[in-house]
């Protein structure tokens, strides 16, 4: 069966999408840390990090920082937070969370956005990628 991510990737279930190429997928987290919070994964359905082949690893990480460049320029933040955790969704996922303090790092604290709110947010950050 396929992750939740692949079904997004395929189109099979809505996403508030940010980029895409032919290797990688980028779109708002609906459960946000702080708006503008971002998944960036590979089209490939790996479940671990470290078992990404070193291509795929290495363009996910180029992927994720034009992204994260992108967020930093269109969200209001000290800076954009990098983290893989990877235990709630078995396929390879990137959060770029902006960061103002410690507490928008710890997946406890949620920020409540209306659908306005993530379409706004979502071409904000499109329209300032490079």
């Amino acid at each position: 069966m396929s992750s939740i991510f692949t079904r997004i990737i395929n189109g099979e279930i809505p996403s508030y999408k940010i980029a895409e190429d032919d290797n990688y997928y980028a779109f708002l987290d609906i459960n946000p840390n702080a708006p503008g919070h971002t998944l960036c994964v590979p089209k490939k359905e790996v479940d671990k990090l470290l078992d990404l082949d070193e291509e795929t690893y290495l363009g996910l990480m180029a992927f994720s920082r034009k992204i994260g460049l992108a967020i930093e320029a269109s969200v209001p933040c000290n800076r954009v937070g990098l983290t893989v955790i990877g235990l709630e969704v078995p396929h390879v996922h990137v959060h770029l969370i902006p960061l103002n303090g410690m507490r928008d790092a710890t997946f406890q604290h949620k920020a409540k956005l209306t659908p306005k709110d993530f379409t706004e947010i979502a071409d904000k950050i499109k329209s300032n990628i490079k």
